[in-house]
């Protein structure tokens, strides 16, 4: 409130003889526009309002108690006039309740329609609350007092009136709203004008990513008119956002249009799964696969000589396995994968897993082999095959079986030997039969020559008959 009696100063003309000729109050001060929503005050020396006004100045309340006295002046104490006028946006409207207490008479009216008529010279206060709807968007109140006689004072008031069962107006849609988003920290920033709406109780803010709906409940509450959301996933997604305006009586108002904000992907895919040696052959290197890990565009391989040791990167790949050609036959070693999406983001790496290269080289052709018929069968020799990991031999005998003009000799496996033994008794061919045999040897990984390609240094060979003795007795065997 602005007490009238700080009035600007008055100009007073003087005779030459020093005597007071007059004074007088210009009629209207400097204070030409008073900001929304402070009223602007005019005095009026009557109480018709006619004339131009005594002052005019800023008043925050209409909220007076002059008693007995002049409300300014150059103004009399009886029969003047004071009107207050404010126009202002009320955003939404709604319900109203216009409050008032005068002696003597006040008048209010809304946008030139009058409200509140309580137009009487009394001898104490006279109070009224009346009820009205303010439409959306602006409005101009005026609010019109006169003192007859006797003591003036004067009080007014316009407030929303909140309850719900009352107030059902949903606030405006926020206006202006935009946002901004910071890579670097991975926050998103809103903005949006302030409502008009004198009920208003706060913001709501609304988050959802894209292809999903808004969720029932808000992401934020504020009663500023900016927050920044530090909660973002930073998965490389866009999300939108909305704001809602609600006021004391639960109204909300609808949400503005969509905010879209692509956020920067720091978040990585998950570690690769499943890994198991698909290929161990000695052709094609070491062969590791995995499973598909979403969202990943590559996958990286890493080695080392233990579980729990340096691993290296050996390479990258877009296929869910990686073949390692470095690796040397026989030696076991430990790998793990990490999968790497399109942001360059790299998973954890995943549980190790062992593989050794199997050794697919057989020993080389047993050589030397000679067979030696006996009056009890045969004795094989041959040289020692060079083979470092040799594990054993395998002795094949067998019958030569006629094909047209070729002879084949029909094999099956009669002994399996030390790799240290180099000879061998056949015992099981009656006199005068033709055998054929070779030898075939086996390294520690069970390659076998002949099993992969069917080569052997066959020999053939004829089991010893011994002629009978000249009385026509048989001999006795050999040994």
């Amino acid at each position: 409130m602005n007490s009238a009696r700080r009035t600007t100063a008055t100009a007073v003309v003087l005779a030459a003889s020093g005597a007071l000729l007059g004074a007088f109050a210009p009629s209207a001060s400097a204070a030409t526009g008073c900001a929304s929503p402070v009223y602007t005050r005019q005095f009026f020396a009557n109480t018709t309002f006619s004339g131009t006004p005594k002052k005019t100045d800023c008043d925050s309340a209409v909220a007076e108690q002059w008693g007995t006295g002049a409300p300014a002046s150059g103004l009399p104490s009886n029969n003047f006039g004071v009107r207050w006028t404010v126009t202002r946006d009320f955003g939404s409207g709604g319900p109203f309740a216009l409050t008032v207490a005068a002696q003597d008479g006040i008048r209010v009216y809304l946008d030139g329609t009058r409200k509140v008529d309580l137009w009487k010279n009394v001898s104490t206060t006279q109070k009224k609350t009346v009820n009205v709807t303010v439409p959306s968007g602006r409005h101009t109140l005026r609010v019109d007092f006169v003192n007859w006689t006797g003591a003036a004072n004067v009080s007014f008031a316009y407030t929303p009136r909140t309850s719900p069962d009352v107030d059902t107006v949903k606030p405006l849609v926020p206006a202006g709203a935009s946002v901004t988003y910071d890579s670097a920290t991975g926050r998103a920033k809103l903005s949006w004008s302030k409502n008009k709406e004198m009920d208003l109780a706060g913001y709501r803010v609304y988050r959802r990513l894209q292809g999903y709906p808004y969720e029932a409940a808000p992401l934020a509450t504020t009663t500023a008119t900016t927050y920044t959301d530090t909660t973002l996933p930073v998965t490389g997604d866009t999300y939108y956002y909305e704001v809602r305006a609600y006021d004391r009586a639960g109204n909300e108002s609808a949400g503005t249009a969509d905010k879209p904000v692509t956020t920067a992907d720091r978040t990585a895919p998950g570690a690769p799964a499943g890994l198991e040696v698909t290929d161990a052959s000695e052709q094609d290197g070491l062969r590791i696969g995995w499973s598909t890990e979403p969202g990943a565009v590559s996958y990286r391989m890493y080695r080392a000589a233990t579980a729990t040791g340096t691993y290296t990167l050996l390479g990258s790949t877009q296929e869910t396995s990686y073949r390692d050609a470095s690796a040397a036959v026989g030696t076991t070693y430990y790998y793990r994968v990490t999968a790497v999406d399109a942001a360059g983001n790299e998973s954890a790496r995943s549980a190790a897993l062992a593989g050794k290269r199997r050794d697919d080289t057989p020993p080389p052709l047993v050589t030397g082999l000679q067979v030696t018929p006996t009056d009890y069968g045969f004795e094989l020799t041959w040289d020692q095959n060079p083979a470092p990991d040799l594990h054993r031999y395998s002795v094949y005998a067998g019958r030569i079986l006629s094909d047209g003009e070729d002879r084949v000799c029909s094999a099956s496996q009669d002994a399996w030997l030390m790799p240290d033994v180099t000879s061998y008794r056949y015992q099981t061919t009656p006199d005068g039969e033709e055998r054929c045999f070779f030898v075939d040897a086996v390294d520690t990984n069970w390659n076998s020559r002949y099993q992969l390609t069917h080569e052997a240094n066959v020999v053939v060979a004829t089991e010893l008959g011994t002629p009978p003795a000249e009385d026509g007795t048989e001999p006795a065997p050999a040994g």
